[in-house]
């Protein structure tokens, strides 16, 4: 990698984008501040931009926080503005304020991680920028992070691969457009899909605006709770089971796509489900890492993941989604949720700790992950 920075300097130069317009914005600051922290001075020099909660790109200070102290939670608040030069040849950051003293000029960016989630970041919008400006990135393309990123499109992606996922209904108008509205859901919908149904966001992450329905009574508050995120509102039956996840991560040299050992995430009691504060919040769950599944189960989660991580056309990395039950046969039932391709870097988050498990500590996964970035080079949006 040395050799894209020569004439500057021997160190890659990395900008780790964070923050961003989505709801998850204080956790992609959590992860970028993980990642930046994992990154070794010696062999790479890191540019900080943030994006604040309007859109506005900026030089982040070093000095700013970038964890969620005493319950509160970081966010991009100011810095030097910059912007990305959409042309290849620029290959960086350009300054918007004349005579900002912010050290050597930006330009020669060799790699970029975009530690975003949610919308305007892990869903292809971002990708396609990096794509037009022609620099290196970390993760998924343009085509995977949106579609990975749209629940509705991930499940009919995951069911022509053969694979399995709970009963769903997307809320549309009788056009076929999107039209959250709760009346649609009619009451065969209702009788197939039993309660309790997850109502939520079809693009959005972190469990924000998603509502655990019990009573039909409390429907059309929890429609109004998604579509407030998202104008596409998914209803999902609950899957009884197990939540069980497993990462993926990019082969070395070219190689094939390996999966981790699998993960899950056990509620304490009195907690009802794991939602934005059982995720990052409260002490209120348990880690078993690896999970305690049989040599079977564990082959088969690790399958059923790298099956996802290709069907979807996932690229760097990937954090698969499960529930595993019992079916009505007694063999187990492997059930897919979702597919991540930006996951929580955070300290807690499952995606370095279930590969820590499988023998790639943090800094070893950062690393890998920026080389297989730079390596692979810039790649095409179709």
């Amino acid at each position: 990698m040395s050799g894209m920075a020569a004439g500057r300097s021997e160190k890659v130069r990395i900008a780790v984008v964070f923050g961003g317009r989505s709801a998850e914005h204080a956790i992609s600051c959590v992860s970028a501040g993980s990642v930046i922290a994992a990154l070794d001075p010696d062999r790479y020099e890191v540019v900080r931009v943030g994006i604040t909660r309007d859109g506005g790109w900026v030089l982040a200070d070093a000095g700013q926080p970038l964890a969620i102290t005493d319950g509160a939670l970081p966010e991009v608040t100011g810095g030097t503005a910059v912007s990305l030069v959409g042309d290849p040849a620029g290959r960086g950051l350009a300054v918007l304020e004349p005579g900002a003293a912010i050290g050597p000029a930006l330009t020669g960016v060799d790699v970029v991680f975009p530690v975003l989630h949610g919308a305007y970041g892990e869903d292809g919008t971002i990708q396609g920028l990096l794509e037009m400006a022609g620099l290196p990135y970390v993760g998924s393309g343009v085509f995977a992070s949106a579609a990975s990123m749209d629940k509705e499109f991930t499940k009919k992606l995951l069911a022509a691969a053969g694979l399995p996922q709970g009963d769903h209904v997307v809320l549309r108008d009788a056009t076929g457009a999107v039209c959250p509205d709760p009346g649609l859901l009619d009451e065969s919908a209702r009788e197939r899909l039993g309660l309790p149904v997850f109502v939520k966001p079809s693009r959005a992450g972190s469990s924000i605006g998603i509502t655990k329905v019990t009573d039909w009574a409390q429907f059309p508050e929890a429609v109004a709770t998604a579509a407030a995120v998202d104008p596409k509102v998914v209803v999902e039956a609950s899957v009884p089971g197990r939540e069980i996840e497993c990462g993926v991560l990019a082969g070395v040299d070219g190689g094939l796509p390996q999966a981790s050992l699998p993960a899950e995430i056990r509620l304490r009691p009195g907690v009802d489900w794991y939602d934005f504060s059982a995720k990052y919040l409260d002490d209120s769950v348990d880690f078993d890492v690896p999970a305690d599944l049989t040599p079977e189960q564990t082959a088969a989660v690790q399958a059923a993941s790298l099956r996802a991580y290709q069907a979807m056309d996932c690229r760097g990395l990937a954090r698969v989604d499960f529930f595993l039950g019992t079916g009505p046969d007694g063999s187990d039932r492997l059930v897919i949720n979702e597919v991540n391709t930006m996951p929580g870097f955070t300290p807690i988050s499952m995606f370095p700790r279930m590969w820590a498990a499988s023998g790639v500590a943090y800094p070893e996964l950062v690393d890998r992950l920026v080389r297989s970035a730079v390596d692979g080079g810039s790649r095409t949006a179709r």
